[in-house]
């Protein structure tokens, strides 16, 4: 029997889809975006309130080139008000892309005959996450095709082994995963291995073209991958991402969708997405795309800009998919989340030599710096880079983290942490130049926490790292 959440509905009409593709358009086409509207509603979110689908709809069709930097100078103070200046850090590890779907933009789908299969053995795991802890990498997400190889047990013993992986300083505080939808069952088990935030990916959520894109395998479902974070909410895992494959449709409606999505989780659960993630197409091994929807750079930095406005309180990723100087210029816009020392082959962790196979990987990444390249990019940009896994394990989670977040309350927990988490980088793996400029930010940044979190203290856990203790945070 197929499950379907007692709240999927819009309003008093019990049963009907959460996703309406008629009313999303409706809105969108009814949008006026004067320069009163559209500065109302940057107001209104800079005041951290939520925003409606008609005021995104505003933002989304405002054309005037003033009022879109209007749009994004409000996202970055949105994000400086709610976060402050850290970044948090990640890499994905990919586990094994056997895969029974057919999406035709991805180069694990069924009918690519030049994908090379692989699934990590549980030696090779260790070796992979050894090699991440070895650059100071302290959160992963673990990714997998959808597969019945993959199951629940299969990811949750995953998930106990990188925990258990030690090397020196190092160590994994936060896995998260991306990986099949689940049944309510199979989500209590990712609960109880003690995962972070569990990602499922809509890609798109205009219904006719999810059918074209996804013919065969479970994932050709819509309607069961899209209620798949509410079965997430009925185990009790309410720390879940979302995201959209901005290429497939048009931008504007994923946007749309996206909103709409978080609204009806914290409509039904009273808790809204930890992440929303926002990839863009790129090229993989056996692409078969059309390019009516490509995403240009600059609808691209627009529509970050507008979902920082239209969400005040969630994390918004920004991955390697994108090129170097991309991310540079979307970051100051609202993202809280990258990753770093990216590699998605299976198992390139571990290489001594890391050689790149398009038909060995899902998609091309265009940022391949190491983790320390970014980092000392981010400290020379004056962000504090990030591991802080602090609200997880104190279990400021679901309901709880938005009790803080939502009245921007969290920037007093994450701007210490992040020094905290920096400062332990420094001690372990920073190179030398990287290492001064790493000390002259934290610094830098006591003077502006004074505000809101005792300065003192941090200090004196500051000198507790610099004489080996490690994992300190508030």
């Amino acid at each position: 029997m197929k499950f379907i959440p007692q709240k999927y509905a819009i309003a008093d009409e019990p049963m009907k889809p959460f996703i309406d593709a008629d009313e999303i358009w409706q809105i969108l086409n009814n949008a006026n975006s004067t320069k009163e509207s559209v500065r109302k509603v940057i107001a209104k979110s800079l005041d951290k309130n939520r925003l409606t689908l008609e005021d995104v709809a505003i933002l989304i069709n405002a054309k005037d080139p003033e009022l879109i930097e209007e749009i994004k100078e409000g996202a970055k103070k949105l994000k400086e008000l709610v976060y402050g200046n850290r970044i948090v850090l990640f890499a994905p590890l990919y586990v094994g892309n056997y895969c029974m779907n057919d999406c035709k933009y991805c180069g694990f789908k069924l009918s690519n005959t030049l994908s090379k299969r692989k699934t990590l053995t549980t030696k090779e795991l260790i070796a992979d996450v050894t090699a991440l802890e070895e650059q100071g990498q302290k959160r992963l997400i673990l990714v997998y095709g959808e597969h019945k190889k993959y199951d629940p047990e299969f990811i949750a013993d995953n998930v106990r082994t990188v925990y258990s992986v030690k090397k020196d300083n190092g160590e994994i505080r936060r896995v998260n995963i991306n990986a099949a939808p689940m049944e309510i069952e199979g989500f209590r088990i990712m609960k109880e291995a003690g995962i972070g935030t569990f990602q499922v990916f809509q890609e798109t959520y205009h219904q006719e073209t999810y059918k074209k894109y996804h013919q065969r395998g479970p994932k050709s479902d819509y309607d069961y991958r899209l209620t798949s974070l509410d079965r997430a909410q009925e185990a009790g895992l309410d720390d879940v991402g979302i995201g959209a494959l901005f290429g497939l449709y048009d931008w504007r409606f994923e946007v749309m969708g996206l909103v709409r999505h978080t609204n009806h989780l914290e409509a039904c659960y009273n808790v809204g997405p930890h992440t929303i993630s926002f990839p863009r197409l790129q090229y993989a091994s056996d692409l078969n795309i059309d390019n009516k929807y490509i995403v240009s750079d600059d609808d691209f930095v627009k529509l970050v800009a507008i979902l920082r406005l239209a969400v005040p309180y969630t994390g918004m990723i920004l991955t390697a998919r994108e090129s170097v100087e991309i991310r540079r210029k979307v970051l100051q816009f609202g993202c809280s989340q990258i990753d770093a020392g990216t590699k998605i082959k299976i198992g390139a962790y571990a290489e001594e030599v890391h050689e790149k196979d398009i038909n060995k990987e899902q998609f091309m990444i265009n940022d391949s710096r190491s983790l320390n390249e970014v980092m000392d990019e981010l400290i020379e940009n004056d962000y504090v880079p990030s591991f802080c896994t602090a609200c997880y394990r104190l279990n400021r989670t679901g309901e709880h983290f938005m009790e803080f977040s939502v009245p921007g309350f969290i920037k007093r927990f994450c701007t210490p942490n992040a020094v905290l988490t920096l400062a332990e980088y420094i001690m372990d793996y920073a190179p030398k130049d990287t290492a001064e400029k790493g000390w002259a930010l934290i610094n830098k940044n006591l003077d502006d926490i004074k505000e809101f979190q005792d300065v003192e203290e941090i200090k004196k856990r500051l000198e507790r790292i610099k004489n080996g203790e490690r994992d300190l945070y508030f």
